[in-house]
């Protein structure tokens, strides 16, 4: 069971406010709204590496990520983990137990220590009620994972290795160019995003950086060629 410590001053909820109104899924409400949802809001710290979530746990909050970062995982019988998004500020997951109440589809552990906003399922129902923008708002979330979902699926058919590394570097890239990666991403973590090795994701980005696409330093990437980086996401005849 969640164990929740209520904010104490006014000064918190204040300031949990105005984080959740940068929040996609409460941006569009007022004010008073918005601090309507503050209050119902506990925070919970996570160590680096802590489990938040795991598989088939019951569904009974959503999640928002306040500081640090997570990933949503898939983990195999034979202990294989395959990484399904990494989320920062701003970022929340568990939306499905918000509609359905039904146990978490996958594991979230937080790859940086993290401050997590929990809001419960009873509490997220009955303000929607009052606020009918927030359950137009969720659907509209659920409909970008949904494309996006349809988007790696198609990937994972159509595109090689090399096509697979590009489109996660476009997608945790800054718009523009040169653009820099928002989330820096490992070999390692690249490899679980798109289910290969870590070598041959090494050896495309190699390719990349030989022909000057792009250029890393320490683990800072620059995309300094978007054009050609966005036609190898287009599948080859």
């Amino acid at each position: 069971p969640l164990r929740f410590a209520p904010p104490t001053m006014n000064v918190s909820l204040d300031r949990i406010a105005d984080f959740l109104s940068t929040v996609p899924l409460f941006r569009q409400l007022d004010r008073p709204a918005v601090r309507g949802f503050a209050e119902l809001t506990r925070e919970q710290k996570f160590a680096k590496g802590s489990m938040i979530l795991s598989e088939g746990d019951a569904g009974d909050a959503l999640f928002v990520v306040r500081s640090g970062e997570v990933k949503v995982v898939l983990v195999g019988d034979d202990g294989r983990e395959v990484i399904l998004n990494v989320l920062s500020v701003g970022d929340h997951f568990g939306e499905l137990a918000l509609i359905d109440g039904g146990p978490r589809s996958a594991h979230v552990v937080s790859t940086q220590a993290s401050s997590l906003l929990v809001l419960r399922r009873t509490d997220f129902r009955r303000r929607v009620e009052q606020n009918p923008e927030v359950a137009w708002g969720l659907m509209v979330e659920l409909s970008r994972r949904l494309r996006q979902a349809d988007e790696t699926i198609g990937s994972l058919v159509l595109l090689d290795v090399p096509g697979r590394v590009a489109k996660v570097l476009l997608e945790h890239a800054s718009p523009g160019e040169p653009a820099t990666l928002v989330k820096p991403l490992t070999h390692q973590t690249i490899a679980q995003m798109i289910g290969a090795s870590r070598e041959t994701v090494s050896r495309a980005m190699a390719d990349f950086q030989d022909r000057g696409i792009i250029a890393v330093q320490r683990r800072l990437v620059t995309i300094t060629d978007r054009e050609t980086l966005e036609a190898r996401t287009r599948p080859r005849p």
